[in-house]
């Protein structure tokens, strides 16, 4: 099970409705606009400068964030990054969703030295454990334990380390 916060619509339209409510509007703006700027910058430095000093993203030392790759622009600060963790090419990071009754919210954790597969979508609430490997084009939706494999849409855990066997 994620580990999500979920609130109430709070009237009659779907909750994207009320998004501005949640998060102001010139707040989601300037994490778009970086966003945007981060995720054309090959420059890994500033990179994740700007991710840790203007979105307040944990980035761990060495973390590479790969192009084009595309984090949550309501609640980027919900999302931590391993030390030499590596997001691929147009991977999506998101700590929130909204549903017609309700949004939910949940703190992404990627350990370290983790490597995320290009295309790959890790949604709101889940943990990514040291050492893990996710392939390409991957849904993860649960919990990756630290050291495995896995892959899929759900993902799912193909092959675990023999330390964590």
């Amino acid at each position: 099970m994620r580990r999500v916060e979920r609130f109430t619509s709070p009237g009659e339209k779907n909750s994207m409705w009320y998004s501005f409510r949640i998060v102001g509007l010139p707040r989601v703006s300037f994490n778009f606009l970086v966003l945007t700027l981060c995720r054309y910058l090959p420059w890994l430095d500033l990179k994740n400068w700007l991710y840790r000093r203007l979105l307040k993203v944990q980035v761990g030392k060495n973390a590479s964030v790969g192009l084009m790759a595309m984090f949550d622009v309501f609640f980027p600060q919900l999302i931590s990054i391993g030390e030499n963790t590596i997001i691929g090419y147009n991977a999506t990071v998101l700590t929130h969703e909204f549903l017609v009754q309700e949004y939910r919210k949940g703190r992404v954790e990627i350990g370290c030295g983790v490597v995320i597969g290009n295309n790959t979508v890790i949604l709101p609430g889940v943990s990514i454990g040291d050492g893990a490997v996710v392939g390409a084009c991957s849904l993860v939706n649960k919990d990756i334990p630290a050291g495995a494999l896995a892959a899929g849409v759900p993902a799912r855990v193909i092959r675990q380390s023999k330390d964590e066997a």
